[in-house]
């Protein structure tokens, strides 16, 4: 197959951890010819979505701390010339990203494959998406108004309080009744009751880590990777000092997962990454859920060879409903 990533830079790929460099490797072993595209080398010219793409070439293990790769120079390729399309751009979710995921679209009307699938990214704020399965979350609020909030906190008396566009752990704060930052907060966070926040029930249990559940097609990974807050912190990114363990995923997890998993999948959504605190879902992860590697090197069990196993199933599926339906 002819795999087109389309990621961050390739300098700034920190190789120890990154997912999508693990399912490069996993590619490569399987002889696929792998495509390096930036953001913004997706274009649309003469109503054909388009990228300049370079062809990439793994060196050996040895050579892949600092100098990994080799790539060709730039090709200009319609992107439904490729059998998938992964979108791996790291957030942040800005204007850039929401433009690129109308262009993504346009490409998927034109016959690309684009895991996963633009339109679902924009409709799945990674906060947000949670209300959709009220059954699996904690007491949760989305307002911009502080005298809400200030009622969800004498109600519940320890909550959490989170932007929803951020990413690891940024801006997260866990305030209490007699907290007197309270206000200063809510205005930095609301911006004067202007920008929309959520605020959730604190969970205990985050003590013995926040998980990462990765969902492959609708099934869950057996092994989730637990980010245990470092002594004094209540978030447990890694961004924010974390320390990770693989787990197996506990009874509660797997319902979980076997619950909105097919969904996901229905809508698009190929790899997903579930965070579960205790027995509560507090986000749904879509744009480029991370992971693999970590789960991998503690467990043995290959997380980027499920990917690719149901990259491949489902190309072969695609193929067999398109050679039918041309024959009808």
């Amino acid at each position: 197959m002819k795999l087109a990533f389309i990621i961050d830079q390739l300098d700034s790929i920190k190789t120890a951890k990154d997912s999508s460099f693990a399912m490069m490797c996993e590619a490569n072993t399987r002889n696929h010819q792998i495509y390096v595209l930036y953001q913004h080398d997706i274009f649309l010219l003469d109503h054909r979505v388009a990228g300049h793409a370079r062809a990439l070439t793994l060196k050996d293990a040895p050579h892949r701390d600092s100098h990994w790769y080799s790539i060709s120079d730039v090709e200009t390729v319609p992107l439904n010339r490729f059998d998938a399309v992964l979108m791996r751009k790291d957030p942040p979710f800005d204007l850039e990203y929401v433009y690129s995921t109308y262009l993504l679209e346009l490409a998927e009307n034109q016959g690309a494959w684009v895991i996963n699938d633009p339109s679902a990214i924009r409709d799945h704020n990674e906060k947000l998406a949670i209300t959709q399965f009220p059954q699996w979350i904690a007491p949760t609020l989305v307002t911009s108004q502080g005298p809400l909030i200030h009622d969800f906190l004498d109600m519940h008396l320890d909550i959490i309080l989170k932007p929803l566009d951020g990413m690891g752990g940024a801006s997260v704060f866990r305030v209490h009744r007699t907290d007197h930052n309270l206000n200063v907060i809510l205005e930095t966070l609301t911006h004067y009751g202007t920008r929309t926040i959520m605020a959730q029930r604190f969970i205990p249990e985050i003590v013995q880590g926040d998980k990462r559940i990765l969902l492959i097609d609708g099934k869950a990974v057996p092994f989730a990777l637990a980010r245990v807050p470092k002594p004094g912190e209540t978030r447990g990114n890694l961004a924010a000092g974390g320390i990770a363990q693989a787990q197996t995923l506990s009874t509660r997890d797997l319902e979980i997962a076997e619950s909105i998993g097919p969904e996901l999948t229905q809508r698009g959504l190929m790899l997903v990454g579930l965070d579960v605190i205790g027995d509560y879902l507090t986000e749904i992860n879509v744009t480029s859920p991370t992971g693999m590697q970590e789960i991998t090197r503690e467990t043995g069990f290959n997380v980027a060879g499920m990917m690719l196993d149901a990259i491949e199933a489902s190309r072969s599926d695609r193929k067999i409903h398109f050679q039918a339906h041309n024959k009808m």
